[in-house]
């Protein structure tokens, strides 16, 4: 896959799935924007055209600012990969707490739904202007696509993820903009914990998939790549599942 000279912006870029993609679309010459609630690891190693911003997905401003810093560096915004998110601690739903719960829907389904205000406009104009197609990609979950016990308002935040998704791939079908999200299962990040080290919790949170492992990092970021590719023209308001086989039970 080759993005040269295409602008992509991806939040969440610091670690886990947002640096892991923010390398490949580096390697394949693209323009990047990057965005994270945290500094430490933002952009580094990359090489090429490259502009990042601190701040807070759960605040609409930042994502303004994001687009914005796009299309003033670069002159576009082709390719939006909406993947800032966090998770709470497993809990049954008598025990969250609602900071907890506003934390977590402010961050993964406001922060998605602000990103999709900021991007959509400015994707619209410029594919009336130039008739280049463009590609956005929010990061749901498998817990988007079905029941998550002790994961309730996280898996309650990813359906709303995947709602979204398929409202703004509707609304954006003949408007030059496809919307896809990807849904991974347990992955080999940050959010895994002690499953990432230690077989005896991997094994116990895998047991559910059939594959009987953590998803790797690239396998996820792979599909990223493939649903903002240019050559996939067709797909659009889908929910890709990466998760070892785990929806086919």
């Amino acid at each position: 896959m080759s993005f040269a000279g295409k602008t992509v912006l991806i939040t969440g870029a610091s670690a886990g799935f947002g640096a892991a993609a923010a390398k490949l679309f580096s390697d394949a010459e693209a323009n990047l924007v990057l965005g994270d609630i945290s500094a430490e690891g933002l952009g580094v190693g990359l090489l090429g055209d490259v502009v990042k911003l601190v701040g807070d997905v759960s605040d609409p401003a930042y994502s303004k600012e994001l687009v914005e810093l796009a299309v003033d560096t670069f002159g576009s915004l082709d390719i939006a990969i909406n993947n800032a998110g966090i998770v709470h601690t497993p809990a049954k739903i008598p025990h969250l707490t609602e900071a907890e719960c506003r934390k977590v829907v402010d961050v993964n389904l406001l922060g998605v739904f602000w990103a999709l205000q900021a991007q959509l406009p400015t994707m619209e104009a410029q594919f009336a202007k130039t008739g280049e197609s463009c590609a956005i990609v929010n990061l749901a979950s498998v817990a988007g696509l079905g029941g998550a016990p002790w994961l309730s308002i996280y898996g309650a935040s990813k359906h709303g993820v995947v709602g979204l998704t398929r409202a703004a791939a509707l609304e954006y079908a003949r408007k030059g903009i496809r919307v896809n999200a990807i849904c991974p299962s347990f992955a080999a990040t940050a959010m895994a914990g002690e499953a990432v080290d230690d077989p005896e919790v991997e094994a116990h949170m895998t047991r559910g998939v059939p594959m009987r492992r953590l998803a790797t990092v690239n396998e996820v970021v792979q599909a990223i790549l493939w649903a903002a590719d240019p050559a996939n023209s067709f797909t659009t308001g889908q929910s890709i599942a990466i998760d070892g086989g785990l929806g086919a039970l």
